[in-house]
């Protein structure tokens, strides 16, 4: 259990590349008197990153040059979520051993 533990850890690498939370595209109406959006099309879509756990008006505006880049971390922090959860089940079982060192 220890090595498979010690392989996991090794997996994390580079974690300072790592979002957590999720992206969210959205319309939006600008509210201009006699623009086109009101009646038809809205503006967009926008792309937003909201951080986890999110707070009320925490999303974040992502520029297009930079949604890629959000993307990359988004599915770097899935990785690193997934290999933290091994290690803790792993963690939890040497603790009912009474092996936890």
């Amino acid at each position: 259990m220890l090595a498979r533990r010690r392989r996991l850890a090794a997996r994390l690498g580079d974690v300072e590349q790592v979002l957590i939370g999720s992206l969210m595209e959205q319309a939006r109406r600008c509210g201009k008197p006699g623009c086109g959006c009101a009646e038809g099309d809205p503006h967009g879509p926008y792309v937003y990153f909201t951080p986890k756990p999110a707070g009320r008006g925490r999303s974040k505006y992502v520029p297009s040059s930079l949604v890629s880049a959000v993307r990359t971390r988004l599915t770097r922090g899935e990785e690193v979520a997934e290999v933290l959860s091994g290690i803790s089940a792993i963690n939890t079982a040497l603790l009912t051993r009474r092996e936890l060192g």
